[in-house]
């Protein structure tokens, strides 16, 4: 098969696995803390392995870069812990689209990291997030669980947009997989004071779920993308992942019986068409500063 096909079907694996993830915060009966807990120690075994085994080195290249790492790994433990509470409060559905209103939000941020200026689209994107997230909020109470996992997740969203613009600037020498690896390192040390007795005391099904979460969708879409993107342009790769949420829906409905309403799903359509027009239109910029 030729390899950018072949790439292009990883990558969409890639994206049904990660948009898979979701289901698990209603799948595992734990805690948001300890779901993301039990997925990190898998994934961190895996992906240091995965390096080692590989031949790639592991160790950082400075003290500066260690600490980025720290910085990196607190922020996407904060955002994994805020993206399974989401959905638990409300919706699998819910959940995703509320994580999707990242791309615009970190189209606000960026003018703070790369010195750029915002422009009237970018104001119309984050305009159209505003009314895609106002159809979903059943009520401006945060007494409403559906309201406060919408609330949560748009926290995700900000924490998540963050990670990716640090990353970007000061972290884009290492492979992905390296990064994660040191990610979920800071994730299980971070987390260790959190966890409840519960873990411990988890059935053997509750283990096995977690180990297929860290394993088949954390760090096995990881890996996968950084294999992926030796042949595909980063466009295609992100304009992909803006699939995730659909995908994610799709799952939920089919083995979750979810019924997501009118309002969320015509206001999931505008929160992801705001994303995939910034993803466009950011990939347009950067070639036109080549």
């Amino acid at each position: 098969m030729d390899p950018v096909k072949k790439s292009l079907w990883s990558l969409h694996l890639t994206v049904v696995l990660l948009g898979a993830t979701a289901l698990f915060s209603k799948i595992i009966p734990l805690s948001a803390t300890d779901i993301t807990f039990g997925r990190a120690i898998v994934a961190c075994l895996m992906l240091f392995s995965i390096i080692k085994i590989s031949g790639g080195k592991i160790r950082l290249g400075s003290v500066k870069d260690y600490l980025i790492a720290i910085t990196l790994g607190l922020l996407m433990a904060s955002h994994w812990v805020s993206y399974f509470a989401a959905m638990q409060y409300s919706s699998v559905s819910v959940g995703m689209i509320a994580l999707f209103t990242f791309p615009v939000i970190t189209v606000l941020l960026e003018p703070f990291f790369e010195g750029i200026r915002l422009v009237w689209q970018d104001i119309l994107s984050a305009l159209v997030v505003l009314f895609g997230i106002y159809l979903i909020v059943p009520e401006v109470n945060l007494d409403n669980d559906v309201t406060l996992g919408i609330m949560i997740g748009i926290g995700s969203a900000l924490l998540y947009a963050l990670r990716n613009l640090i990353m970007r600037k000061y972290f884009s020498h290492y492979s992905g997989s390296l990064s994660m690896a040191y990610q979920t390192l800071v994730i299980v040390l971070c987390l260790s004071f959190f966890v409840s007795p519960a873990i411990g005391q988890a059935s053997q099904q509750t283990y096995i779920w977690l180990a297929v979460l860290g394993t088949l969708l954390t760090a096995l879409p990881h890996t996968l993308i950084a294999t992926s993107l030796k042949h595909l342009r980063a466009k295609t790769f992100s304009l992909v992942a803006c699939m995730q949420p659909l995908y994610g829906v799709i799952l939920a409905i089919v083995l979750l019986d979810e019924q997501p309403t009118w309002q969320t799903l015509c206001g999931g359509l505008l929160v992801i068409s705001a994303a995939i027009y910034e993803t466009i239109n950011a990939q347009k910029l950067h070639n036109k500063d080549k």
